[in-house]
């Protein structure tokens, strides 16, 4: 059996790398913990090369407690894993921790999620919100944009499994990911890294920070990135898909009182890379008549691509690309300490500039010439929140304040062989070149979203050994949309909705123009949960989660089916998904804290899931959302690290899980099924609401796999280490070899023979030596060379013409840093 990618990780924040302080969070005093239970008889030296998940110090609850008393499943990491194994991005960070993915076919077409859970795969939707959470230095962002980016002197990185909505922000219904930065220090320190690899990977790190005076600290960081593509354009002559990142960001700190800290940060990302091409993958037979298949039209145009084994990694793509990324902010946060806690304020602006240019037909022929939705986004958010304790509780309550505006103005054109490519060969006009030659989409599309909420987390030791913890959140939504397309050909003359000529009926098979404005989601939604927990021993935590939750309802900002002229308003709004989650748990440590196991059973049962659906109608695709009628996941994880001896660690872990659609009756059919009969729209399997139209056919997948998920997932390694002395230099050599494995899982919303991905394993490895101040280490990434995909998609014109994004090649180089 083969399996996937699923990197080294740390479920339930414990890794080999601990042992070699890899896995590290500020320096517990800065964080107003207390030294673990047993530290008091240990050297500093010892407390810091422990592998015993005690000494991790989390925020997670808004406090710093250990990660092994926390009743949540947690993944920590810390910088000097970050550093030791190249996750310099949540992208990256997929690979430390098995049951967080990620996918993307460019920045802003990607999807952060946990357990399977977080954002329906497939062309992002600006109208909807993120079930993922990501949270920098208190601060939430709303784009998973931001998982691209390079992280940015960042300290550790938690990621939280299950709902959060009662402890963070913004409500997340499948989990948050929590970033902090290094804070400003008073003693002047800075350290430098630099990376240098194949593909011409150039890395370079720098920090600085230290006291302006007394009662004031700044730090200053810095980030760039380049590496050359990982596929060649046969036609362009260069290397596409390359990496291109720079990064900075400040921060502030002024001790304005004894009891006050004021932190203002700021930072500014930009990412300008020649990405993403998705290249020929396969191509197999669909339900359509023979000659409006991809065999079939390739010949006729005779047009071959460059190779049809994608591990060539050539394409052809003859539209510009680029992936322009720019995002930015700044931040004010307060703490105050008042009474028995602490008062918080997070005040946020954050921005992001989208500059996109694509290929969407994935050919070198010109089907479809221009292909971009450029975006501009502001963001403000407030958060007042009291972290306070009692005789026997502690509490937090919070509010939260998120204001969004969107306005994308993009632009789709059609070439010269978008006729013959998109059009039925039994329409005379496919054989007529200038019918869509020209044909061109102007979009705009805009978004003003409000968000407030209230929100409490109660923990009450009932007892010595019990905790009952309750939570609760209101929440309200306030959503308005507009999405305006208006449709010209090449001599300018305006498409209208329904009519005209046969030949502005062609064109409306190519591209439908339609608009909405106005359109509005409003919504109160009630959160609340209850976690009991019994700690029986110091080495011992057993816990019980129920959650009610929600997903923010929202709008479709992609564009809805136009049915005789009539644009679908109805189907603008997307319900809120409605979350039912239980989880189990026990966190464990034996053998003098030289081993822990930590497990963790769960079942979530989602009603009205948000996923993409294709709009048949055009034979462009055009994603947008509808709810299917329920989904379910449950599973069990399991993780186990052991460190014998000083010198040694080891660890595996594993996940297994089980996920359907246990109702979705109107699902877009794979593409294997694709140019079938039509289906009444309003019956069982057509489009709801309009009775006697005909619409294309749509596919029951109750019981199918979700996509993106893996049953089986697995993460295994370990770190062996020899002291040595090197030019006077008291440190030690270490080997380290880390490996990740998962099974087949499915790359399209409805599970298709042709868009399964195998499982596949990638396997890491590094050898350095490093002192307390100095690390260098050579390194290899995927170290087998094994052949595997990141994803892979369907395409315009339901042709069975799969593309996709082969997976990083083997690639290896060297890292050195230095601390002072």
């Amino acid at each position: 059996m083969r399996f996937a990618k699923l990197t080294l990780s740390l479920l339930a924040g414990i890794s080999p790398l601990a042992a070699h302080g890899q896995i590290v969070t500020a320096p517990v005093e800065e964080q107003g913990a207390s030294t673990a239970p047993g530290d008091q008889d240990r050297t500093p030296e010892e407390v810091q090369r422990s592998s015993v998940a005690s000494d991790i110090v989390v925020t997670a609850r808004r406090r710093a407690e250990q990660v092994q008393d926390v009743p949540i499943p947690i993944s920590v990491v810390g910088v000097k894993e970050l550093d030791s194994t190249g996750s310099f991005n949540v992208q990256r960070l997929q690979q430390l921790q098995p049951t967080l993915q990620f996918y993307s076919t460019n920045p802003r077409n990607s999807s952060v999620n946990i357990r399977g859970i977080g954002a329906p795969l497939g062309l992002t939707n600006d109208g909807i919100d993120q079930g993922v959470g990501v949270y920098i230095d208190q601060v939430y962002f709303s784009r998973v944009a931001v998982a691209t980016l390079d992280f940015l002197d960042v300290q550790q990185v938690e990621t939280l499994r299950g709902p959060q909505g009662t402890l963070y922000g913004k409500n997340t219904v499948a989990g948050a990911i929590a970033i902090t930065s290094k804070a400003p220090s008073f003693h002047f320190e800075g350290r430098s890294e630099v990376t240098l690899g194949s593909l011409d990977l150039k890395q370079a790190k720098a920090s600085v920070s230290g006291p302006l005076s007394d009662t004031v600290a700044v730090r200053l960081g810095l980030s760039s990135t380049s590496r050359r593509g990982t596929i060649y354009n046969v036609a362009s002559r260069r290397y596409v898909n390359e990496q291109d990142n720079l990064g900075v960001r400040g921060a502030i700190l002024w001790n304005a009182a004894d009891n006050l800290k004021l932190t203002l940060s700021g930072d500014y990302n930009r990412q300008n890379p020649e990405c993403c091409a998705q290249i020929y993958v396969r191509n197999g037979p669909t339900q359509r008549a023979a000659n409006r298949q991809y065999a079939a039209l390739t010949a006729a145009f005779g047009y071959a691509v460059p190779s049809t084994n994608p591990f060539d990694r050539l394409t052809d793509v003859d539209a510009e690309l680029n992936a322009l990324n720019i995002l930015g902010g700044a931040s004010l946060r307060g703490e105050l300490d008042l009474g028995s806690g602490t008062l918080t304020s997070v005040s946020a602006w954050r921005f992001w500039d989208w500059g996109p240019a694509n290929d969407r037909d994935f050919t070198g022929l010109p089907i479809t010439t221009l292909s971009q939705n450029p975006t501009k986004q502001n963001q403000f958010t407030q958060e007042f929140r009291y972290a306070g304790e009692g005789n026997g509780f502690d509490y937090v309550l919070g509010a939260f304040g998120f204001y969004q505006d969107i306005h994308t103005t993009g632009v789709q054109q059609q070439g010269s062989a978008a006729s013959r490519w998109l059009l039925a060969p039994s329409n005379a006009l496919s054989n007529d070149p200038s019918v869509l030659n020209g044909l061109t989409a102007e979009n705009d599309i805009r978004l003003k979203n409000f968000s407030g909420a209230l929100f409490a987390k109660f923990n009450w030791n009932v007892a010595d050994k019990i905790t009952v913890s309750p939570g609760v959140r209101i929440n309200y939504d306030d959503k308005v949309g507009s999405y305006v397309s208006i449709v010209r050909d090449s001599a300018g003359v305006l498409v209208p909705y329904s009519g005209g000529t046969a030949r502005q009926a062609a064109q409306r098979e190519a591209i439908q123009p339609q608009a909405f404005n106005n359109e509005a989601y409003r919504a109160w939604n009630l959160s609340y949960d209850l976690t009991l927990s019994y700690k029986p021993s110091r080495d011992v935590l057993l816990y019980a989660t129920y959650a009610h939750t929600f997903k923010s309802g929202g709008l479709n900002l992609n564009g809805v089916p136009v049915v005789s002229g009539v644009v679908q308003t109805s189907l603008a709004q997307v319900a809120p998904e409605q979350v039912d989650h239980f989880e189990l748990g026990a966190k464990t440590q034996f053998w003098d804290r030289k081993a822990t196991f930590n497990v963790t059973g769960y079942w979530t049962s989602i009603k009205d899931y948000q996923a993409v659906v294709n709009n048949g109608a055009n034979s462009t695709l055009r994603g947008y959302l509808a709810n299917a009628g329920s989904v379910r996941v449950r599973g069990v994880e399991a993780d186990f690290s052991l460190r014998p001896t000083k010198n040694l660690s080891l660890y595996i872990n594993g996940a297994y899980t089980d996920h359907e659609y246990v109702e979705f009756v109107n699902a877009p059919c794979p593409p294997e099924r694709s140019g079938g009969t039509a289906a009444p729209l309003g019956s069982a399997g057509g489009t709801p609401g309009v009775p006697g139209q005909l619409s294309p056919v749509v596919c029951d997948i109750s019981g199918q796999w979700l996509p993106g998920i893996s049953n089986w997932a697995f993460s295994y390694g370990g770190e062996y280490n020899v002291p040595a002395k090197v030019f006077d230099l008291d440190g030690e050599f270490y080997i380290g070899a880390d490996a990740s494995s998962r099974s087949k899982f499915s790359s399209n919303a409805s599970r298709s023979i042709y868009t399964d991905i195998n499982g596949y394993t990638l396997a890491n490895a590094r050898i350095g030596f490093r002192t307390d101040d100095f690390n260098l280490f050579g390194w290899v990434r995927n170290a087998l060379d094994e052949k595997y995909y990141d994803v892979l998609a369907t395409t315009p014109g339901n042709t069975g013409l799969i593309a996709g994004q082969p997976g990083d090649p083997r690639t290896y180089g060297f890292t050195i840093s230095k601390a002072f």
